[in-house]
């Protein structure tokens, strides 16, 4: 009876072994992408976000960003680029081993360290985004007084004369259906439990 109660059920096993196996899938996939539209670029431009790398349309991106005294888009600039492709694994990895290990604790564990990773991503992101848009070069050859360019963290806003769109991309995606999943299995835990009770 002891046993039974550390073990989980073969319905959260399964969510959380896909949950894990997911985090790998979204290592090659972008996660996240910024989407650029003017009437000067009527095809638009893009910017992906992968858990290692930038790629799009980086250097038009870049070129641009020149003339509102933007900092230049470069990877090696972004610590989170070596640090996150760790943290996914490491999080598949205690997915699946929740799953193989059927044991409680250790669900709960993938769970809460998911849910901080989460959090924390949001945050990191938003602070990138916001230092962006505020922190201008003053000797730029366009300035707007009182003007920021910080690109929403999710959705549309309008900076100058571009529509920049942010939303999740597939890798993104993926994380949020994860997420779901999750969620799913620790509600199904807390409710066997009370079943038990």
């Amino acid at each position: 009876m002891a046993t039974s109660q550390k073990s989980l059920q073969t319905v959260t096993r399964i969510l959380t072994a896909i949950s894990g196996i997911a985090m790998f899938v979204v290592l090659l996939v972008p996660i996240w992408q910024i989407q650029l539209s003017a009437p000067q670029y009527p095809e638009g431009l893009s910017l992906y976000i992968h858990a290692d790398k930038l790629s799009g349309d980086v250097n038009i991106i870049n070129g641009l960003n020149h003339y509102i005294g933007m900092r230049e888009l470069h990877e090696q600039d972004f610590i989170e680029f070596a640090i996150l492709p760790y943290v996914i694994i490491f999080l598949g990895i205690l997915g699946v081993l929740a799953a193989v290990v059927n044991r409680k604790w250790l669900f709960f564990c993938f769970v809460i360290m998911f849910a901080v990773f989460g959090i924390v991503a949001i945050i990191d992101f938003y602070m990138w985004l916001y230092d962006y848009g505020h922190n201008l070069d003053p000797a730029a050859p366009i300035k707007v007084p009182g003007m920021s360019y910080q690109p929403p963290l999710i959705g549309f806003k309008q900076l100058l004369n571009f529509g920049a769109y942010s939303i999740p991309e597939k890798g993104g995606w993926i994380m949020i259906t994860a997420a779901l999943l999750s969620v799913i299995a620790v509600i199904k835990e807390i409710r066997s439990k009370k079943k038990k009770i």
